[in-house]
């Protein structure tokens, strides 16, 4: 029985540790006082959203590519 594949682990944590700076970033802005309580709060939802979404997509992308269906076919 084999595991999860190395790269989506490893694909999966960069993107975690992706939205937990931009999360961070978001915090600290708010810290700060260059946001208010509601646009922080809206940054948490985008931001969250988004790198959810980036991961699905690169996930999607590389698992497409990992055991393709159709082989190319060179001509020469």
């Amino acid at each position: 029985m084999s595991g999860i594949p190395g790269p989506v682990v490893t694909g999966t944590i960069a993107y975690l540790l992706l939205g937990v700076v931009a999360v961070g970033g978001i915090y600290g802005s708010r810290a700060t006082g260059m946001l208010s309580k509601d646009n922080a709060d809206i940054g948490n939802v985008v931001v969250s959203l988004a790198c959810f979404s980036m991961w699905l997509f690169w996930l999607c992308a590389w698992l497409h590519q990992w055991h393709p269906l159709i082989a190319p076919i060179y001509e020469g």
